[in-house]
């Protein structure tokens, strides 16, 4: 997978994990977090106060924060995900939903 990018929208285990994956295979990951951080970031156990579980689902990722409800925040989303190879999510139904804002 050397040479794709994927941009990483994922949250909680399952999507975190998969990109992970993809990372261990040699793609170059770049996930993206909210300005209050992963949620991961904040669940045990810790060692020496960083969290393992968040060490473990998103190891070998670039980190981004973006606040994806701001135009500038969505505007830089956007020309993220039009760079890249891959764009995986895990929103509930309709967030990610493509519309004219994608192509703006």
């Amino acid at each position: 997978m050397a040479g794709l990018r994927v941009i990483d929208f994922t949250r909680v285990l399952s999507g975190p994990f998969s990109t992970a994956l993809l990372a261990d295979l040699g793609a170059e990951v770049i996930m993206v977090e909210s300005p209050q951080g992963d949620d991961y970031r904040h669940v045990g156990p810790f060692i020496e106060g960083s969290s393992v579980l968040f060490a473990f689902a998103n190891r070998g990722k670039k980190s981004v924060l973006l606040d994806l409800k701001e135009p500038a925040g969505l505007a830089t989303a956007l020309r993220l995900a039009d760079g890249a190879d891959i764009v995986v999510e895990n929103f509930r139904p309709g967030p990610a939903r493509p519309g004219p804002a994608w192509r703006g």
